[in-house]
């Protein structure tokens, strides 16, 4: 039966008993496709759980928990989530590209023509408090794309990279961007004004076109 669990985080505390109900709780929510953080007093069996886990197919870590402390309590449903956020950012930022680069090269390598432009972001360069996974997953991006272009040159796809600076979007989930920050931003910019999704568009069609037939492996900042 399909419960819709798949690759859903769980924390499951009293996992440290070989015989015990959070053992076979892990294994059970492992076998329906979820991650497992595995707590216990008894670390080192909290460890052999999580073990079975992975033997599972699925990731899982072990974390020593006394579920009486409250301060021990936050801190692993902290690292829990910041390591889920850090997984997210690399597999949608860095693997995203890999996965697509991947399925399209074939035709494109066969067919002796193709153009591939990835997404980078200034960060990845300068660095910004709270955004290592973020930025890092980007930085991957950047020496993806010099790689890549230089392995399918010979067959005729190029491969580049954009790194936009603040783009006027809807901001993500948080609805539109508040007028005074947009006007902040844009003072920090040489031409006073914030990256248009039109700007991006221009310049992604300028390198699908053949006009752009001779750039490949650069990584161009708008």
């Amino acid at each position: 039966m399909e419960l819709g669990l798949k690759d859903r985080v769980v924390l499951v505390t009293g996992t440290g008993s070989l015989i015990g109900m959070g053992r076979n709780i892990a294994l059970s929510l492992a076998q329906e496709g979820c991650d497992i953080i595995s707590a216990d007093m008894d670390v080192e069996g909290a460890k052999k759980t999580a073990e079975e886990v992975i033997a599972l197919g699925r990731k899982s870590a072990a974390y020593k928990l006394d579920v009486s402390r409250q301060n021990e309590v936050n801190d692993i449903v902290k690292a829990a989530l910041a390591e889920e956020k850090w997984e997210r950012d690399i597999r949608v930022n860095l693997l995203g590209s890999m996965y697509c680069a991947k399925a399209v090269l074939p035709g494109m390598v066969e067919q002796h023509y193709g153009k591939i432009v990835n997404f980078s972001t200034g960060i990845a360069l300068t660095g910004m408090m709270g955004s290592s996974s973020y930025a890092g997953a980007k930085a991957g991006v950047i020496a993806f794309t010099k790689c890549l272009s230089m392995e399918v040159g010979p067959s005729g796809v190029n491969v580049n990279a954009l790194m936009p600076s603040m783009v006027m979007t809807n901001f993500g989930s948080h609805g539109t961007m508040d007028p005074k920050i947009a006007e902040q931003m844009a003072e920090r910019l040489p031409l006073k004004r914030l990256t248009t999704t039109q700007d991006i568009a221009n310049l992604v069609t300028f390198l699908v076109s053949e006009a752009s037939s001779g750039i490949t492996g650069k990584v161009i900042e708008i």
